[in-house]
């Protein structure tokens, strides 16, 4: 009895070409499908154009010494319920300890793997010197807290810290 094996197909020039698109195709298509989910879940970007915030560094540099010359005292205290609600609690009083009047506040959560989950949160004042907001849907993790204050306009208070929220 003798054994008999099937014949096997002679490698064509047809063959080769249809391989060698459909691993390019296959390449192609898996690097599309990761260049595509890595510029939609992670911009990676903390300005949108750094040529415009190289600019303005040196008018931050100068409101950051006014800032400190100043001497003001602004504390935050944020909370975090588990609905997801946050409220935010902002203290500002002046060098010599009296309440600051006049002022606008504005805090805002920013993640800081992602700008699109960022939270403004309005700030009004209930107090001389106390400031109080609210955010719905801020998610468990890291955020910045960022929190300025402006008078007539004009920026006096930029702070921004970065938090661990449960």
């Amino acid at each position: 009895m003798a054994a008999t094996s099937p014949a096997a197909r002679p490698i064509t020039g047809r063959f080769v070409l249809i391989t060698t698109i459909a691993f390019f195709a296959v390449v192609i298509t898996v690097n599309m499908v990761m260049m595509r989910l890595a510029i939609t879940t992670l911009p990676g970007t903390e300005v949108d154009s750094a040529y415009s915030a190289s600019l303005a560094y040196q008018r931050e540099i100068v409101a950051a010494r006014q800032q400190n010359e100043r001497g003001w005292q602004v504390q935050a205290h944020i909370d975090r319920r588990p609905d997801g609600a946050a409220a935010v609690a902002i203290e500002a009083r002046d060098h010599a300890g009296a309440p600051l009047t006049g002022m606008n506040f504005l805090a805002r959560l920013e993640r800081p793997t992602d700008r699109r989950a960022d939270r403004t949160i309005e700030v009004t004042a209930a107090d001389p010197g106390s400031f109080h907001g609210h955010a719905d849907g801020v998610l468990a993790g890291q955020w910045d807290l960022v929190i300025e204050g402006d008078a007539d306009g004009r920026r006096m208070f930029l702070s921004k810290n970065r938090i661990v929220l449960n």
